[in-house]
């Protein structure tokens, strides 16, 4: 069944005022359901976390059914759910945590293709406790992260491997198991960096081979906060720095402060929202989850198919990365104009795209690209047409048409 995109952009109440929307890899825009159920939390009675008062009885219920609906998305157990503002407050949590614990002579292992918020809170926790910090380095003409390399930089003081499962600059979709595998062989933990993985397929934390998963509801559909999801037996061997009365619980205690009960009633939101993308979809909302993502998927890789071969005609067009496996998104730079020049120009049409290094820190300095303005970043997500990617190739034209920069 072909997916039914008219009906997918109807649940989005944003795309009505026209702009085009090619940066999901920033933020995605927001589905109505989500807007309604936070709406309807901020309405009602509800009070601090209680069994002793229906209010307090409400939050308890929408902290536990943003658990659930997370645990359903990506294969994990509600119980392993930590919950947190953002995906790099969270990883800056566990790496605090876990740091605690390196010596001098232990090894972490990152990544030059990872965003940032999985590199940095690695490196500077290695800093603090003496540990070595080791590179794994992508292929600066394809884009992919060689899994053997990795034979060399895992060994018996490894302590943790950090890798993203998709590049949030270029698209990249890294041999995660195959990397998680080399890491379990020395008996290091994986944390995965799934926040621009997980809007674009289905996802299974075991099948990842993943220790931890990070992933943002904002990048799929939901409100502005994000999960770290883990075993839950492995959340109750570690102990992080808390306020003394909180509570010592797996997962709360590794959640700080009073969270928003109105967003979490949003996650839940996002997740069925997902469920529902394929309307022929039948069983419990994992199964549901799985064949919608799916469904999803072939329609945002048929975009980027055609995107990708609109730039690759345009002999000015600079197409950064061409990795086998890649989520919808690519950096390109256009002959003739900056960056952000190229998105300003783009964005006065009513076009919304990246610029810069998007906090792919790493990966932009290696290419020695980041000093002169990184690159314009399109990202496809579930809700964009073949019309939009037409629409923007020929705006592209137009840019370089400006210029004086022959595009076609």
């Amino acid at each position: 069944m072909a997916f039914d995109i008219a009906r997918t952009r109807a649940a989005y109440p944003a795309l009505t005022e026209g702009f085009v929307h090619f940066d999901g890899a920033g933020g995605t825009q927001t589905a109505a359901g989500v807007i309604d159920a936070v709406t309807d939390v901020l309405r009602a009675a509800v009070g601090n976390r209680s069994a002793a008062f229906t209010p307090g009885r409400r939050s308890l219920e929408v902290v536990a059914a943003a658990r659930q609906a997370v645990a359903d998305l990506l294969g994990a157990e509600p119980d392993g759910v930590v919950l947190g503002p953002s995906a790099t407050a969270l990883t800056y949590t566990l790496a605090r945590t876990l740091g605690a614990d390196w010596r001098p002579g232990d090894e972490v292992v990152v990544s030059r293709l990872d965003h940032d918020a999985n590199v940095r809170p690695w490196v500077q926790a290695a800093e603090a406790a003496g540990a070595t910090v080791r590179w794994a380095e992508f292929d600066r003409h394809t884009g992919e992260l060689p899994t053997g390399q990795y034979a060399d930089l895992v060994g018996e003081r490894t302590r943790l491997v950090a890798v993203t499962a998709g590049s949030n600059a270029i698209g990249t979709v890294p041999d995660v198991p195959a990397i998680a595998k080399a890491a379990h062989a020395v008996g290091a933990l994986v944390c995965v960096d799934g926040v621009h993985s997980v809007p674009h397929g289905p996802t299974d934390l075991a099948s990842l081979g993943a220790d931890v998963l990070v992933t943002s509801a904002y990048k799929w559909s939901g409100p502005h906060l994000a999960a770290m999801v883990a075993d839950p037996a492995r959340w109750a061997e570690l102990r992080p720095t808390k306020l003394l009365p909180s509570s010592d619980a797996v997962p709360d205690r590794f959640e700080y402060g009073t969270p928003s009960f109105a967003l979490l009633a949003g996650v839940t939101a996002a997740v069925d929202h997902l469920a529902g993308l394929d309307p022929d979809a039948v069983g419990d909302r994992r199964a549901r989850l799985r064949a919608g993502l799916a469904a999803a998927q072939a329609h945002e890789e048929a975009l980027l198919d055609r995107l990708l071969a609109g730039l690759a005609a345009r002999p000015a067009v600079t197409i950064y990365g061409s990795p086998a496996r890649r989520c919808p998104t690519v950096s390109f730079r256009v002959a003739g104009t900056s960056p952000a020049a190229t998105q300003q120009a783009l964005g006065d049409a009513g076009f919304c795209l990246s610029s810069g290094d998007y906090y792919a820190y790493e990966y932009f300095q290696t290419m020695g690209l980041r000093d002169s303005g990184g690159a314009v970043r399109a990202s496809i997500y579930h809700y964009n047409t073949a019309d939009e990617v037409d629409r923007l190739l020929a705006e592209l034209d137009a840019v370089a048409d400006r210029t004086g920069t022959m595009v076609r």
